[in-house]
């Protein structure tokens, strides 16, 4: 449920898609960072590998691997794993300054977090956002501006590897996807980073996929209107690699990438979060393709309209007129809480703590928050 030293961070104990690849008689590397702790079942898959070295080497890694013989004489299974654009955390206020075309969302301006979780606010002015809370505009511009050029590094850094899928001549026998853990708030509703908070610019993660001609790839363009997952993406590799169905929470997305015009279809999704470092929030999201529901353990609820509100601006969850809405999107998430066995009502929230040291600080002083 978190990261590996953080609350709810237990070491990955199940079998990835690497080890399901090198059965199926793939060769197979992981290069970049890791989250999930060194149990061997979690660690066990790949046949060469580099972790938690800074990105340029990632790269490299990534394109020795691509240059090998190994890779072009039989199939193969990378996955390269960047830090970018995640160390915008190392954003300096006093230092890094913004060009002068720099255009902040409606949200900024718009978001006063009257009627929000108080968690969110909380989040700004007492933990990580504090960094940057009191600031003018022009800081924020300035984050919103370093923001787009960690992007850019990571654009440059799958530019590299892409040109070595070309030049090792596999490139179309080859299927990429470039994803996303999570977003970045990015000053979106006067928020940063990430926390306790379900909105867009979090929990909708780009997800783009290229699927040669030769494996059934047709699609061009924008998929705007099809809710994919994460747990999408192990049944998805695993039906274009020839590989049975097993269990999973995910389904193949290979129908919808080859040109299906009846690909399975989510009536929702759900998003879960529990703590930012060692602070707990439980937080379940229930989101169609109109509205949004979120519950809080302790904070409340928020119900957005994401067709009238696609900003978020106006929570709902009070308003005598959405009440229906709320009431059937409330026990549509309590059914699938049940049907999964979510131990979400049995957590508990923990107070922000003191001593929080932002990870943009080098310096050896700790916050003062409490």
């Amino acid at each position: 449920m978190g990261n590996i030293g953080a609350a709810g961070g237990d070491n990955l104990g199940m079998k990835t898609i690497g080890s399901m690849l090198q059965e199926a008689g793939y060769y197979t590397g992981y290069f970049g960072k890791w989250h999930l702790g060194n149990e061997p079942a979690g660690n066990a898959g790949w046949d060469e590998e580099a972790r938690k070295q800074r990105d340029p080497a990632t790269t490299d890694k990534a394109v020795e691997f691509l240059e090998s013989e190994r890779v072009k004489t039989g199939p193969f299974g990378l996955i390269v794993s960047y830090l970018d654009p995640h160390d915008v955390y190392h954003f300096n206020p006093e230092k890094d300054k913004a060009p002068g075309d720099v255009v902040l969302a409606q949200s900024w301006h718009r978001e006063t977090f009257e009627n929000k979780p108080p968690v969110q606010k909380e989040f700004m002015t007492r933990d990580q956002g504090s960094k940057i809370w009191k600031h003018p505009q022009a800081v924020w511009e300035a984050y919103h501006d370093f923001y787009r050029r960690k992007v850019r590094l990571y654009d440059d850094y799958v530019g590299r590897v892409l040109a070595a899928i070309e030049k090792s001549g596999q490139a179309e026998n080859t299927i990429v996807i470039l994803g996303s853990d999570h977003g970045d708030m990015d000053t979106n509703h006067r928020l940063i980073f990430k926390g306790p908070f379900m909105y867009e610019h979090m929990v909708r993660v780009p997800l783009m996929v290229r699927v040669p001609k030769a494996f059934g790839g047709s699609l061009r363009g924008r998929i705007a209107d099809y809710d994919a997952v994460n747990v999408d993406l192990v049944p998805t590799i695993r039906d274009f690699a020839g590989l049975a169905p097993i269990p999973t929470d995910g389904i193949s997305l290979k129908p919808l990438l080859t040109g299906d015009k009846n690909p399975p279809r989510r009536d929702y999704v759900i998003g879960q979060y529990y703590s930012k470092q060692q602070w707990v929030n439980p937080i379940r999201m229930i989101r169609t393709a109109q509205f949004k529901y979120n519950r809080y353990i302790d904070h409340g609820e928020e119900l957005y309209d994401l067709v009238d509100d696609p900003e978020e601006i106006v929570n709902l969850a009070g308003d005598p007129s959405r009440a229906k809405i709320k009431q059937e999107l409330a026990a549509e998430l309590d059914r699938w809480i049940r049907k999964n066995n979510d131990p979400f009502y049995s957590l508990t929230t923990t107070k922000l703590q003191k001593g929080y040291r932002w990870p943009g600080d080098r310096s050896k002083k700790t916050g003062k928050k409490s």
